[in-house]
């Protein structure tokens, strides 16, 4: 995901179509980093949102109305002084920056017609909205930036506007064949580091499908590669740059499952393997890919303390169960305490005082053996004292089997409960795992008065068939579907020996079909803690014949006579947590390892973006830590400015690097 210069150049040609020649109706500024334009245009209103968040940039035409303050702050005052009734005459892009600007015609207080730019930075942390006179004038902008913060450009009321050439890199669309061969192709990196290092406005993504489309490996050095391919990868960024210059784009967004996985103006043919749905406009893109992408993070934010009482229970338990089975292996010498106790009660006449051992036959096993005896105490007292360190062992080991039994059955619980919150879709969907979580008393109920309203449904599926299945999302759930929706006929099916969703088929009177069974048992298969498995086997069972006991923690177990391997056809079990529950379709073998290798190649994927998001992560966590020691010898100085500039930064540097860590935490599950 990347608002890169292609994205951009989409943009403005989409906001130029749009917006050119409309009259701004109302301006509001719904944060202290967010615009909200309202345009009149052909009839039709346009809402324009442009955000300089330094954690998520954005600008897109949108539906959604977004309300201001009571008091509009004075940058959006400003905007409404000069540009308030405005007249939008084009909307372009700079080269291949990430940069719109935007020039609005107006009437100034003595009625002669004037012209403004506004000036939209989507450039990560150093994103800004800034208001500048025809000649490029500063007027004002939403972030000031002084000297003291940035020694490359001042963003200041009546400074020039500029733009930073720090990284000295090629325009895309101007670079001739020789500066292609001479920058990108000689340096010693990875092809596709040398061209988005080298290239304004070409991201990672777009490097990486240019290498894609040239057929040449992204993590080969750029200049071990032969001329021919070298002239055949600057023909297919030429290309590309002639689809954007023609305004041949195709916005879409790649989906992993049902995750959105990355945005982009064209086709991405490096994600061939998965799911990809095309839009009208870049603005549609950005809006339901942000939305979506939004709404796993809500969720795992609101999870998050759940997962942490979750797992800090898991590891107390695990500890616990750990700690007791060594305390179990302690006692197996029990029965030989008894043994040396009954031979010293029958050969004990044979003991010397004083001795400090009794050799006699074991009449169990025919053998010799030497009993440890304390030379102080006779031998009756040594016998009554092995007696007593059986007895203590024995009660030790009755207590720590019924002990390890509860401790087990708590970390299944507890397990079954941590894939729940890995199911849940929505907040209605925690409420009810938290209830659990209240229930079995993980946390404190506060009583508020009010009962816990309890919206969420289990999952309804339809087979190929026509069956009905239902598969519940927390143990809540499949108790209800178990005992309470399910009939005699019908089928139950869980992952076997797994925390995981009861799946239930609606028979009916009759036997559901083979794919039925199949596709029910894919869906047990990928509703659990086995989800990423390469097989999974499945238990199944007609649920007038299941004997699972009502209101236990972890319902998973069914009596021996009832427990079964599905021994359904590859397609069901295997690489059943690598496609979505709805891809029900039988495979081939030739599909099988298909699927396989192109599982692989999203691996790496992965893996590549797990490394640049580690760096990432690492060198934010520097700056953010020079940053704050900076800051703690600015305080000893008095200087406010620099104080407030370098306190803005450092929420921007933190607000970048947690957004990096969100990203982080997807691509790890």
């Amino acid at each position: 995901m990347a608002l890169d210069g292609t994205v951009i150049s989409c943009m403005a040609w989409e906001l130029n179509h749009a917006l050119a020649g409309g009259k701004i109706n109302k301006i509001a500024q719904p944060e202290k980093d967010e615009l909200m334009l309202t345009i009149k245009n052909n009839r039709k209103q346009y809402r324009l949102l442009v955000s300089a968040s330094a954690s998520l940039p954005l600008v897109y035409l949108t539906d959604q109305n977004k309300t201001g303050p009571m008091t509009a702050p004075n940058f959006c005052m400003l905007l409404r002084k000069h540009i308030g009734s405005g007249r939008i005459l084009r909307i372009w892009q700079p080269g291949m920056e990430r940069i719109l600007n935007m020039e609005i015609e107006h009437l100034n207080e003595l009625g002669d017609i004037c012209r403004k730019l506004l000036i939209i930075e989507l450039m990560g942390k150093h994103s800004n909205i800034i208001f500048c006179q025809e000649d490029g004038m500063i007027l004002d902008s939403i972030k000031h930036v002084s000297a003291q913060v940035s020694s490359v450009r001042e963003v200041l009321p009546g400074r020039m506007y500029f733009i930073p050439e720090t990284q000295h890199k090629y325009d895309p669309q101007t670079i001739t064949e020789e500066e292609f061969f001479s920058s990108v192709c000689q340096k010693p990196m990875p092809l596709s580091k040398a061209i988005y290092t080298t290239l304004t406005g070409i991201s990672p993504l777009i490097a990486e499908e240019l290498c894609h489309r040239s057929n040449l490996e992204s993590d080969q050095s750029a200049n071990s590669f032969q001329e021919i391919e070298q002239i055949h990868l600057f023909h297919t960024l030429k290309r590309m740059m002639e689809d954007l210059e023609t305004h041949a784009f195709t916005p879409n967004i790649v989906y992993d499952g049902k995750v959105p996985l990355e945005y982009a103006a064209f086709l991405l043919t490096q994600y061939q393997d998965m799911h990809t749905e095309t839009y009208d406009t870049m603005s549609e893109v950005l809006e339901r890919y942000y939305a979506e992408k939004n709404t796993i993070t809500r969720i795992r934010q609101k999870s998050s303390d759940l997962r942490r009482i979750v797992q800090t229970a898991l590891d107390r338990s695990r500890k616990k169960y750990d700690l007791q089975k060594k305390q179990l292996k302690d006692t197996e010498k029990r029965d030989k305490f008894r043994i040396y106790g009954e031979l010293l009660n029958t050969y004990g006449y044979e003991a010397v005082p004083g001795s400090r051992e009794l050799s006699a036959v074991n009449y169990y096993t025919g053998e010799t053996v030497k009993i440890p005896l304390d030379p102080t105490l006779t031998a009756q007292e040594n016998a009554k004292k092995y007696f007593d360190r059986y007895g203590k062992l024995k009660r030790t080991y009755e207590a720590l089997e019924h002990l390890i039994k509860e401790t087990k059955e708590e970390i299944q619980h507890l397990e079954s409960i941590s894939t729940a919150l890995d199911i849940a879709l929505n907040e209605e969907d925690l409420v009810q795992v938290k209830e659990e979580l209240t229930q079995y008393g993980y946390i404190r109920r506060k009583y508020t008065g009010k009962r816990v309203k309890i919206t969420s449904k289990p999952f309804h599926y339809l087979s190929s068939d026509g069956y009905d299945i239902y598969v519940g999302k927390n143990n809540y759930q499949n108790e209800e579907l178990t005992f309470k929706f399910a009939t005699g006929n019908d089928w139950w099916f869980h992952a076997k020996g797994a925390p995981g969703s009861h799946v239930i088929v609606k028979a009916g009177q009759g036997l559901p079909p083979d794919r039925t069974f199949e596709e029910a048992a894919r869906l047990a298969a990928w509703y659990s803690s086995h989800r990423g498995a390469d097989k999974v086997e499945v238990d199944y069972v007609e649920k007038k014949q299941a004997q699972i006991q009502s209101g236990k923690k972890y319902m998973d177990e069914l009596s021996s006579r009832e427990k079964a391997q599905m021994d359904a056809p590859q397609s069901a079990l295997q690489d059943s947590a690598k496609d979505t529950p709805e891809g029900m379709s039988s495979l081939s073998a030739a599909e099988q390892r298909k699927l396989k290798k192109e599982q692989e190649a999203k691996d790496r994927r992965i893996r590549r973006q797990k490394e640049s998001l580690e760096a990432d992560i690492a060198s934010l966590e520097n700056d953010i830590s020079c940053l704050e020691a900076e800051l703690c010898l600015e305080e000893n100085m008095k200087d406010h400015v620099k104080l407030t500039a370098l306190s803005e930064e450092l929420a921007d540097k933190k607000g970048e690097l947690e957004l990096k860590y969100e990203e982080w935490l997807i691509l790890q599950e």
